[in-house]
């Protein structure tokens, strides 16, 4: 049925739980998946009159998130290699995670998001809301929610 899996993973133990599953999904299916991370953006934060104070470079900032991508989507990497499973990698730089895997899905033809519930729960969850359930929410992509 689902033949091109995206699996977004931010590294979080729940994450990764959440990928060992859709690599067995994936093998059971005959699937490949493509792994995705979106990298945050380089915070810039102001004080004062505009005065920008942040110890790390904007280059040292991309290395670091490109070194913390290249660790996550590893780890998917290696879990669809000891299963057989094809697996691509793509990462976004994006400070809306949401749409960073919404648009990977539909760049990548992915025909199903497989992904983490996990997000905020109680007052906060309600105003704040998860990226799952943003996800679920503007995805015309299939998402299934791993619990």
């Amino acid at each position: 049925m689902f033949k091109h899996i995206l699996v977004p993973t931010d590294g979080s133990e729940l994450s990764q739980a959440t990928a060992r599953r859709a690599v067995l999904f994936a093998q059971e299916s005959g699937a490949r998946i493509t792994a995705f991370f979106a990298k945050p953006e380089y915070p810039i934060a102001y004080f004062g009159e505009g005065a920008l104070i942040d110890p790390t470079t904007p280059e040292k900032f991309a290395e670091m998130a490109e070194q913390q991508a290249n660790e996550y989507l590893g780890a998917v990497r290696a879990m669809c290699a000891e299963t057989g499973v094809t697996c691509d990698i793509v990462t976004a730089t994006s400070d809306v995670p949401y749409q960073a895997i919404i648009e990977a899905a539909e760049k990548s033809g992915c025909d199903l998001i497989f992904m983490a519930s996990h997000g905020r729960r109680g007052i906060s969850g309600f105003l704040l809301g998860s990226e799952t359930n943003k996800v679920l929410t503007h995805s015309k992509v299939p998402v299934l929610v791993y619990r």
